[in-house]
C-alpha cells in the first residue's frame, strides 16, 4: 500500500516519537548490490521509489514503493537494488 500522502518530515516525527534515534533518507545506485554485513541498530523503513531485494537467514524479501521493513540489529543481511535504484527512510535505534 503505498501511503502518498506520507510525507519525510511525518516520518520522522513518528519514528522520534517512537524512540528511534536518528531517521535518514537513504538513496541507492541503479543496480547497487552489497556483500552480506550487519549494523549496530535496529532499523525501520518506508520504500518511496524503485525496488530491491533484502536478503536476511536466506530469505529474499522484494520491496518496492510504498512497503515497509524492519531489520534487528546484528542481523546479517545485503541488498540488491533493481535497474533505477531505491530511495528508503530509515529509522534508527542504538
Amino acid at each position: 500500500m503505498v501511503e502518498s500522502n506520507l510525507d519525510f518530515e511525518q516520518f520522522r516525527e513518528q519514528k522520534l516519537a517512537e524512540g528511534f534515534d536518528e531517521v535518514l533518507e537513504r538513496p541507492w545506485q541503479p543496480n547497487f548490490a552489497n556483500d552480506p554485513h550487519t549494523h549496530p541498530f535496529d532499523t525501520s523503513a518506508y520504500v518511496v521509489e524503485g525496488e530491491f531485494w533484502l536478503e536476511q537467514d536466506g530469505t529474499v524479501q522484494h520491496l518496492q514503493a510504498g512497503d515497509r521493513f524492519e531489520l534487528g540489529r546484528n542481523i546479517r543481511h545485503s541488498e540488491r537494488y533493481g535497474p533505477e535504484g531505491a530511495l528508503f527512510w530509515a529509522a534508527r535505534k542504538n
